[in-house]
């Protein structure tokens, strides 16, 4: 696909440039004609290719690509580069329709004061499609974004490669995915979905540290409903196979799903604001205004001390962190766990903790995919880590063993291992297993552990460790269960109260739960000037 209907037929002749030099024996035109020619250029070039491609975008319920610009920048601020390009390629017509910007917008502005740049497609020229133009403006805007040292935002809607250009715009995705790579972990990337994007181009967000949907407009799929119909014999809907709500909820492939294009834009701002620039800075710093000693008494009750029973890790990360404000990611997948930014004391913090609210905070083969990658994100930009711990395990199952929860479950764990940022690990109730490991324990590397005096860390459950360590005894007793109820109170008197790990050095204290804010806050201000460094390497070997 390269354009909608009827769009040809707006495009066709258009090419948004000045009339013939002037002959021989002509004046040559002053500076003053010259600049009211330039401003003529620039008016239909942002204009676009006609009102009714205009028309069609909002009658998808899309705004056109500069209304999304002012969105998403300070008023004023943006500065828009190659805005006069145009492709060069000829054959199946395109010798005619030759636009300025040839369908994509680039440039750099300003997000809250903060240099940010970006790219976005303009759906009403070709589709939004990539060619050998389009790409090299992409590219050059990304070169400029990493050597700037600011973050990149991609505004998507395209309809994939441009057909008509054959093998070049195949390469021009290739491109951009290097480009991509190599900013890795050195500038925030920030991928907004707006509409379709299909094919070899879903591997550009996937590829970003950040990915937004909007509801019913935005898809991403490798191959479209058609093709699936004609391989499999299934019947599906562009929204059903790649829509916001699938890979908000199914796939884990959009970070955040939003109802409106404009709410996802002040998302975007949002997160921007939370992060730093580069790998070479901090993130911004606010001016805090709610008390670090502050006290939460509700805490005391929002935890039942039954760890048999739920609750939602969400109030307890309103209760600690400032003003109650944390930004969630992956909010409908993986839900058994949570992963946020939040501030304390006006800095930024990464806040991971398992849910008891869904699957009883059990962590699987999403959450640990889930949570890894947000420890891997916050290690890369200088964002230190709170580790919320009460979980009681890995899921058992068939289903989990052979779909690769070992390996699933190492991502989690090599993530934390792998971070040099400052880590803060609170038990607030359970702690069983290899889980108790692989949520940032003192054994891992996290830098301060305190502990809840509910807690209790132990390799199982008092239950199921009585039924183990003293099945023949209770198999042999008169009154079986007389003597498991006696085993289980004994097991959990001497290995798991809530000092055995503190006697031990694996927890540094057992605090107030309603202290745990003014606990954290100065931690975090303690391990602010943390160094620690990583052996010399060319790379880890994460296991995929």
């Amino acid at each position: 696909m390269t354009m909608v209907a009827g769009e040809a037929a707006d495009m066709k002749g258009t090419t948004d440039v000045p009339g013939p030099a002037a002959g021989a024996d002509e004046e040559p035109p002053d500076m003053r004609s010259g600049v009211a020619e330039l401003l003529q250029v620039r008016a239909r070039a942002e204009q676009g290719p006609s009102p009714r491609a205009t028309e069609q975008q909002h009658a998808r319920g899309k705004l056109t690509v500069r209304e999304r610009l002012d969105l998403l920048f300070d008023p004023g601020t943006f500065r828009e580069i190659e805005q006069l390009r145009r492709h060069r390629a000829t054959g199946f017509g395109l010798q005619d329709r030759r636009p300025s910007t040839d369908g994509v917008v680039t440039g750099w502005g300003e997000v809250a004061g903060r240099t940010v740049f970006v790219y976005a497609h303009d759906f009403r020229i070709f589709g939004g499609s990539l060619g050998e133009a389009h790409a090299e403006k992409i590219h050059k805007v990304m070169d400029l974004a990493e050597a700037a040292g600011a973050p990149l935002v991609s505004l998507n809607d395209g309809a994939g490669a441009r057909i008509q250009e054959g093998v070049t715009a195949l390469a021009g995705y290739g491109g951009i995915f290097r480009r991509i790579v190599r900013a890795s972990g050195v500038i925030p990337q920030i991928s907004v979905i707006l509409g379709p994007c299909a094919g070899g181009a879903t591997y550009a967000p996937a590829l970003t540290d950040f990915v937004f949907m909007v509801r019913d407009t935005s898809q991403m799929y490798i191959t479209g409903p058609d093709v699936v119909k004609a391989v499999t014999g299934e019947d599906v809907t562009h929204e059903q196979l790649g829509g916001a709500q699938v890979h908000g909820s199914v796939s884990g492939a959009a970070t955040h799903v939003c109802d409106s294009e404009r709410e996802c834009l002040e998302e975007v701002r949002y997160l921007l604001s939370l992060l730093p620039s580069n790998n070479r800075e901090l993130p911004p710093v606010v001016v805090a205004d709610d008390p670090p000693e502050r006290r939460s008494e509700a805490l005391l009750d929002i935890v039942p001390p039954d760890p048999k029973r739920s609750y939602d890790m969400r109030a307890v990360i309103e209760e600690i962190v400032d003003h109650g404000e944390f930004f969630e990611m992956h909010s409908r997948w993986a839900t058994n766990i949570i992963c946020a930014f939040a501030r304390f004391e006006g800095h930024v913090v990464g806040i991971v903790g398992n849910q008891p609210a869904a699957m009883a905070g059990v962590l699987d083969i999403h959450a640990s995919e889930k949570a890894a990658r947000f420890v891997q994100t916050c290690d890369a930009f200088s964002i230190p880590l709170v580790t919320l711990v009460d979980v009681p395990g890995f899921l058992p199952g068939t289903d989990q063993e052979h779909d690769g929860i070992i390996r699933h479950g190492a991502k989690l764990l090599y993530a934390y291992c792998n971070a040099t940022v400052p880590r803060i690990q609170v038990i607030l109730r359970k702690a069983y297993g290899g889980a108790y490991i692989v949520m940032d324990s003192r054994s891992i590397g996290a830098d301060l552990s305190f502990a809840w005096p509910t807690n209790e860390i132990a390799v199982m459950g008092a239950e199921g460790a009585a039924n183990v360590v003293f099945r023949r005894e209770i198999a042999a007793a008169p009154d079986p269960e007389a003597v498991r109820a006696q085993r289980i109170k004994e097991y959990r008197q001497e290995l798991m109260h809530p000092y055995y790990a503190a006697q031990r050095g694996l927890v540094d204290d057992v605090i107030d739960p309603a202290d745990t804010r003014a606990v954290l806050v100065d931690a975090l201000a303690m391990l602010r000037s943390k160094d620690a460094r990583l052996p010399s390497r060319k790379h880890g070997n994460l296991p995929m």
